[in-house]
């Protein structure tokens, strides 16, 4: 199914913020918001972060759960070295196992 999107180039300029995660935001947003889009629409029983959020906004997480001076540090030091640009070519599953994020399966894009 996700096969049939084609890979494409990614450009992270700018960090963002959720309660308790530091992140980059890729602009524009657009093909990421698609591919979660059909992945919801393929497997609606299991929406993007167990459906807490109207608004599923894409983002690649830095830290999480850290303390705040930590993530401030991070964050400092993270924009030094922005813009990242990096080329998309798969969508990785991640599952949570309560402690890390492990890959569990990987998605080519054509």
């Amino acid at each position: 199914m996700l096969g049939r999107y084609q890979s494409f180039e990614a450009r992270f300029d700018h960090s963002g913020r959720f309660p308790g995660v530091l992140y980059l935001a890729p602009e524009p947003d657009t093909h990421f918001r698609r591919l979660t889009e059909a992945i919801t629409a393929r497997w609606p029983e299991h929406p993007p972060f167990g459906g807490q959020f109207d608004d599923v906004v894409p983002h690649l997480t830095v830290a999480q759960g850290q303390d705040e001076a930590v993530v401030e540090k991070a964050e400092a030091d993270l924009l030094t070295g922005l813009p990242i640009v990096a080329q998309v070519s798969a969508v990785d599953l991640l599952v949570h196992d309560g402690v890390r994020w492990q890959r569990r399966a990987s998605f080519p894009l054509r």
